[in-house]
C-alpha cells in the first residue's frame, strides 16, 4: 500500500443521495446528477462489504417553520416531503455501521452531530461522495478539514448542474483541503 492508502479509520460519507437532486420534476433535479450514481453505488458496496461506517448526510428541514437557508432558496427537503426519499437502493440499512444524520445547512458538519459521531468511532479519513460538488460536497469537505480529518472526494462520485463550479470547487478540494483521488484509490481507501 502507498503512503497515501495507508489503512486508516475510514468512513464513508455519502451527502444527498436523495430523489430531490434525481429525480426528474424535483426540485433540484438534473440530469448529470445520475452519472455519479454508479460510482457512488461501488463506494456504498464497496464500504457495506468492508464494514466500513456510512453516514448518510441528508438535507432535512422542519415543515412549516422558519429556516435561514430559504432566505436563499425556495422551500424545500422539508421531512416527509417526496424530495427528501432516498434514490431507490441508496436507502440507509440502520445498522452498527450505518447511520443518517440530518442537516439543515450545506454541509454534513454544521449544527450536526457528525464530527462527534466519527470522532468516537475513531474514524480519521472521510471518503465523501454525492451531490452538489459545489455546494454541499464543498461545504462538508471543508468543515471536515477543519475538524482535522483527512479528507477524499473521489471526481467520479460527486458532480454538479454548473460544471465549471463542480471543477473550481474539485481544484481547491484537492489544493486546500484533502484529495480527489480516482474513484479506484477511494475503493482501495475504503
Amino acid at each position: 500500500m502507498t503512503e497515501n492508502t495507508e489503512r486508516v479509520p475510514t468512513a464513508l460519507i455519502l451527502v444527498d443521495v436523495i430523489a430531490s437532486f434525481f429525480e426528474p420534476g424535483q426540485p433540484n433535479a438534473y440530469p448529470e446528477a445520475n452519472d455519479a450514481l454508479p460510482a457512488i453505488a461501488q463506494l456504498l458496496a464497496a464500504a457495506r462489504e468492508r464494514g466500513t461506517l456510512v453516514v448518510h448526510a441528508v438535507e432535512r428541514h422542519y415543515p412549516g417553520l422558519d429556516d435561514f437557508e430559504f432566505r436563499k432558496l425556495p422551500r424545500h427537503h422539508e421531512i416527509g416531503d417526496t424530495d427528501t426519499a432516498y434514490v431507490p437502493g441508496f436507502e440507509p440499512r440502520f445498522d452498527a455501521r450505518e447511520v443518517e444524520v440530518p442537516k439543515r445547512r450545506y454541509s454534513g458538519f454544521y449544527a450536526t452531530d457528525l464530527d462527534l459521531l466519527l470522532r468516537e468511532q475513531g474514524i480519521r479519513r472521510v471518503v465523501i461522495a454525492g451531490v452538489k460538488t459545489n455546494v454541499c460536497i464543498r461545504a462538508t469537505a471543508q468543515d471536515a478539514f477543519a475538524g482535522g480529518f483527512d479528507v477524499w472526494v473521489p471526481r467520479e462520485a460527486t458532480n454538479s448542474n454548473r460544471p465549471h463550479l463542480a471543477e473550481a470547487s474539485l481544484e481547491d478540494i484537492e489544493r486546500y483541503f484533502g484529495r480527489v483521488p480516482s474513484l479506484q484509490q477511494a475503493l482501495d481507501a475504503l
